[in-house]
């Protein structure tokens, strides 16, 4: 099992030299993977690809760019570019995104998302591995009219998505090398979505799935002053069925309430218990959210276990 953090450039004030040195920090706790989101500031994949490339050794992820407003060939763009950036270090996140952004934000229907998941899977895995696409399907088209390949963008990316719900978690299976879900407990995962996942991609005859687990938490003194704060945060979320479904099959009736939040011991418990469920790989999120000591002693733990 790999150990790996966000680091947050959204809302922040954090310049990229910022993300640079703190990916240095998390590097030199012993963390061995570095997320960063996709918000509408700081392109998510240019990030990881310029704290990548000057930070060896450690890898580097986007969670996760939505899939309606881009298209795939330039998507594929993005994730070589990083790749190559990063010597062969970089993970693409995928995201079918919210409602409230899609038509709110980017002016665009937020209809068939599943659909639109399996046809820009389907077009990336063909560029990704081939460098070619030709592609005609219901919602999307793409065709290469010459090769799609960035030199030293080795080994093929993988391809990752944030998926949760049964629909989208067949079709990942499917088509995908893992998830990424946010805010699914260890009861979610070990009951539904490690399972439903796992059994697409043996029906499609693919290894098995990476099981991404995001996690927010934090070693901290007072648990009990931080927990209002981490609801304020985390009420967003409250807001879009697949999380709350989510957090209901998780056992919970708040995001929030799946928060790590305590000493050493508690988050090492915790990450064992997601290891236990069928995590492959755990993220600790949010954990700036106490200040920078707070930060770097989760790290350490975060490290020690990596």
């Amino acid at each position: 099992m790999t150990v790996g953090v966000t680091l947050d450039t959204t809302g922040t004030g954090l310049l990229i030299d910022d993300a640079v040195r703190q990916a240095r920090e998390a590097r030199a706790s012993g963390i061995t993977s570095l997320w960063f989101g996709q918000t509408l500031g700081f392109d998510s994949p240019t990030v990881a690809a310029l704290v990548g490339s000057a930070v060896p050794g450690i890898h580097v992820g986007t969670s996760a760019i939505p899939v309606f407003g881009r298209h795939p060939l330039f998507v594929a763009s993005q994730a070589q570019t990083a790749q190559s950036a990063t010597g062969g270090r970089y993970h693409l996140g995928l995201a079918l995104g919210t409602k409230l952004i899609t038509e709110g934000a980017l002016g665009l229907p937020f209809e068939r998302p599943v659909a639109r998941l399996r046809e820009f899977l389907t077009v990336l895995r063909q560029l990704l591995e081939t460098g070619q696409a030709d592609f005609e399907g219901e919602l999307i088209t793409a065709k290469t009219p010459w090769p799609a390949r960035v030199p030293g963008a080795e080994p093929t990316v993988p391809l990752l998505v944030a998926a949760m719900g049964p629909q989208a978690l067949r079709v990942s299976g499917r088509l995908a090398d893992g998830i990424l879900p946010y805010l699914a407990g260890p009861r979610a995962l070990e009951e539904h979505i490690v399972p439903e996942v796992t059994r697409a991609a043996e029906e499609a005859g693919r290894p098995a799935p990476r099981i991404v687990a995001f996690v927010p938490g934090v070693v901290t003194r007072d648990a009990d002053a931080l927990r209002p704060k981490l609801h304020e945060q985390l009420s967003f979320y409250a807001q879009i069925p697949s999380y709350a479904r989510v957090v209901e099959l998780s056992g919970h009736n708040h995001p929030a309430e799946l928060a790590v939040v305590g000493d050493e011991k508690n988050l090492v418990d915790a990450v064992r218990r997601y290891r236990d469920a069928g995590a492959t790989d755990v993220v600790v999120g949010g954990t700036e959210v106490d200040g920078d000591d707070a930060r770097l002693r989760t790290w350490e733990v975060l490290g020690e276990l990596a």
